[in-house]
């Protein structure tokens, strides 16, 4: 039993996970079965127990509420708005993550209505103050493209450079220059031809790349 001299938060974690499904960016949500916002679409979560870390209770709230399990989720924001939760004082830790979803089976366990992925531009309305983390997430997401090579994670074995270049817009949700894309992921050194083409209709045969090392391909972090 714990007795405290003044009031104490409690903790949360929200969990935001892109895919590229369908040639859309993608979230993963679940229709929550509780008040508040019973029947309300929401971002994976829940609370953090006494004897767990706040790591270990993101990855269990998501594969409670959606069934998705072994993902590497990266902290993205801490979010404490004194009223955001109509409950009590809650503070919440965000996590996002970028995965290919193709081979995941999401279904909703005991802890939520439903389970399912909804297009960036077509969300539900949202529970709590969830739009504004999954606007943080997004934001961190293009960033990150600056820098690392998290979309080559979601690429085929072998590709074209204009698949790659898809990927890369679906994710910005923009279009890229073709040329100054191919320059610069070229020059990431990161990806090799295969000596192999594809050929799509009457266009010319495209040259397939394959990344030389998939250990090193970013993931979140």
């Amino acid at each position: 039993m714990y007795t405290y001299e003044y009031p104490h938060p409690s903790v949360t974690t929200d969990i935001i996970i892109f895919s590229i499904r369908e040639k859309q960016l993608k979230l993963l949500l679940i229709k929550r079965k509780e008040p508040p916002f019973q029947g309300s679409w929401a971002l994976p979560g829940g609370f953090v127990n006494m004897d767990e870390s706040i790591d270990d209770a993101a990855k269990r709230e998501l594969a409670e509420e959606t069934g998705v399990r072994d993902v590497y989720l990266e902290q993205l924001y801490t979010y404490g708005e004194p009223n955001r939760d109509p409950r009590e004082r809650v503070i919440t830790v965000a996590y996002f993550a970028l995965i290919a979803s193709e081979h995941l089976h999401v279904q909703a366990s005991s802890d939520a209505a439903e389970a399912d992925w909804f297009a960036m531009d077509t969300l539900p309305d949202l529970a709590f103050d969830h739009d504004e983390m999954i606007k943080t997430a997004h934001q961190r997401l293009v960033a990150k493209l600056d820098y690392s090579t998290i979309a080559f994670q979601l690429m085929p074995q072998q590709f074209t450079l204009s698949a790659l270049q898809e990927v890369y817009e679906i994710i910005l949700q923009a279009e890229i220059d073709k040329r100054n894309f191919r320059k610069w992921v070229l020059a990431l050194e990161n990806i090799e031809e295969t000596g192999e083409t594809l050929r799509t209709g009457s266009h010319r045969p495209a040259k397939l790349y394959a990344v030389k090392d998939m250990e090193k391909v970013d993931i979140i972090k």
